[in-house]
């Protein structure tokens, strides 16, 4: 049994449909590299897996159990976590404080405070400075061990090298390596092509809110990602069609 399966999934923003007969599954321990230009429907579909953006049809199913209609927050008990593009830290608060909060609202487990810690040793220093006052891969590494602090089963992470230094996203995926080779489930967002490949073991290419391109990573050249993510080869042609 797949851990997350999405259904012909729809979603839309008004009259805009962002998501378009989406399918697609996630075993355990699997690290997925969602890819796509701006606007292709990425961050839509992680939200709708989070429960955090309605979805106009379609399922989702997660440890076998139907979740299509569950709010936000029973989807962290369930087990799903999601890092927003953006991080999303309450600014006025400690990292501590973030890091407590997200404790409260998710499922025991291994990752505590001092876990995140050690996966993030940058934030040791700084535990109880305000998020606000963070740099930004400071910020990142409080949004990603927040959602860690929910002891998720599938953690989501939306352009995690979004506005970052080319140096500090090296550090981010230094100290994320733990997680990549930990066995944790992952649904990555990346816009660095070459590190999606590198780290993930499978890889979805979307293109007008549908998945145009799904394989191994190791099976696919970076030509054929970069095709399928302009619409430039038969997946993306297919993509526009009717």
């Amino acid at each position: 049994m797949s851990l997350l399966a999405v259904e012909h999934l729809d979603v839309r923003h008004g009259l805009l449909q962002a998501v378009r007969g989406v399918s697609f599954a996630i075993e355990r321990g699997e690290t997925i590299a969602l890819v796509g230009a701006n606007g292709a429907g990425k961050t839509t579909l992680l939200r709708a897996i989070a429960g955090a953006h309605p979805v106009a049809g379609g399922r989702v199913t997660f440890n076998g159990a139907e979740v299509t209609k569950a709010p936000s927050y029973q989807r962290v008990g369930f087990g799903i976590a999601l890092v927003p593009e953006g991080r999303r830290l309450f600014a006025q608060m400690s990292v501590e404080e973030n890091l407590t909060l997200a404790r409260a609202a998710g499922r025991a487990g291994a990752w505590t405070i001092e876990a995140v810690m050690e996966a993030f040793p940058n934030l040791r220093a700084r535990r109880h400075a305000r998020a606000g006052t963070l740099s930004g891969g400071e910020q990142q590494a409080t949004a990603i061990g927040r959602a860690l602090m929910t002891n998720p089963e599938l953690l989501m992470l939306d352009e995690v090298s979004l506005g970052l230094s080319p140096l500090v996203v090296e550090r981010v995926y230094a100290s994320l390596q733990i997680l990549l080779t930990s066995g944790t489930t992952i649904i990555l967002v990346e816009q660095d092509l070459s590190r999606a490949l590198r780290v993930s073991g499978r890889v979805l290419c979307m293109l007008e809110g549908k998945i145009v391109l799904e394989g191994r990573a190791a099976d696919l050249t970076r030509e054929q990602v970069t095709e399928a993510y302009f619409g430039l080869g038969k997946a993306g042609r297919e993509a526009i069609l009717p």
